[in-house]
């Protein structure tokens, strides 16, 4: 393992030692470790950085909004190559929560993410993509063809 040092001001790293006491970290290299590990994930899902991923959107929505569920689910559908799962769950009498498991070509899967949260009367839309290296099957003695999606590491 190497070690690093790094300075900031004193605002700042009373604001990440907060935030290492309240997430349960050990100490301040774990909370810096997932921090750095989040921001890599983010940089290799740019395009031009990897061609597949999958990824957990999650979003609320207000089901008496005019033709919003309809609307969703319609956009599942007409993206059933990326959506693979949902699941829906009710918070009250009026808001849900719905989160979808999506896979696919990096490009298709963000833009078919914020298109979903783009929609008027979705609240609180986030979509946590993980970059994958997609490779085609090779069980030989098997007939069907479906492709692997292995995590970047």
């Amino acid at each position: 393992m190497r070690r690093i040092t790094i300075s900031v001001d004193d605002a700042l790293a009373d604001t990440f030692d907060r935030m290492v006491k309240a997430r349960g970290y050990e100490n301040r290299s774990e909370a810096f470790r997932d921090l750095l590990r989040t921001e890599l994930e983010r940089e290799r899902l740019r395009p031009s950085r990897t061609d597949h991923c999958v990824g957990a959107l999650s979003y609320v929505y207000n089901h008496h909004e005019r033709q919003l569920p309809r609307l969703l689910n319609a956009m599942q559908h007409d993206h059933h190559d990326l959506t693979v799962s949902s699941m829906h769950a009710h918070l009250d009498h009026d808001n849900c929560l719905e989160t979808v498991i999506l896979r696919g070509p990096t490009k298709a899967v963000l833009d078919f993410a914020e298109a979903v949260i783009a929609q008027k009367g979705v609240r609180h839309g986030k979509f946590y993509p993980i970059p994958v290296e997609a490779s085609p099957s090779d069980h030989g003695i098997r007939s069907n063809s479906h492709t692997h999606h292995r995590p970047h590491t």
